[in-house]
């Protein structure tokens, strides 16, 4: 449970209650954006109560990133040590879980609400994107120990080029280009990687 949840006195909380609120409010949120959608009509989609909302998160935006954050994978893909298959895997989770979503419109919707309601957004990085970046971070850290990357590379820099084509290819008309994982991760590792 998060800092920003509360847990009620009581019964124990209902995981498919948690689960219908969090889909529900993901929903919601791509069909009516966030300024027009209420914790009233997630409650109604939910089939709970308002204050059964309330009980697990403290505002809209609490939930809408908790519902974002539960959204992404939950684990990180099995590492086989091979470097580039890893930085594949966690890059073709990460679409998949943007699709699934339908995340680029949940990101441009926090971006849009970014002057009214700035936590949102603040609240979507802790939870969703700063988690990925650790991911392939830490991934490029393991290749750095090992020998596979020079010691003085600009990793926060490469974990950037590798996010960055998916978001250029959307907004260039190529989303879903199949090979895109393959040819980031390709070409940050010609950059960063020692040859042998």
């Amino acid at each position: 449970m998060s800092g920003t949840e509360t847990k009620a006195a009581g019964r124990p909380r209902s995981a498919e209650k948690d689960a219908a609120i969090l889909q529900a409010a993901l929903e919601l949120l791509a069909s009516q954006g966030y300024t027009r959608m209420s914790l009233s009509q997630v409650a109604a989609a939910a089939q709970v109560s308002k204050s059964t909302i309330h009980l697990r998160w403290k505002t809209k935006a609490d939930l809408l990133t908790a519902a974002l954050a539960a959204a992404r994978m939950a684990d990180a893909p099995s590492a086989r040590g091979d470097l580039h298959t890893d930085l594949v895997n966690i890059l073709k989770d990460f679409a998949a879980t943007i699709e699934r979503v339908n995340g680029m419109a949940l990101i441009g919707t926090c971006l849009a609400e970014e002057a009214h309601t700035p936590e949102l957004l603040a609240l979507l990085r802790e939870r969703t994107v700063l988690p990925r970046r650790s991911l392939l971070r830490d991934a490029l850290e393991q290749g750095q120990r090992a020998g596979q990357i020079h010691e003085d590379a600009d990793l926060e820099a490469a974990v950037s080029a590798l996010l960055g084509p998916f978001y250029a290819d959307y907004m260039a008309g190529r989303g879903g280009h199949p090979q895109w994982a393959e040819q980031a991760v390709a070409l940050v590792l010609a950059g960063i990687r020692v040859d042998r």
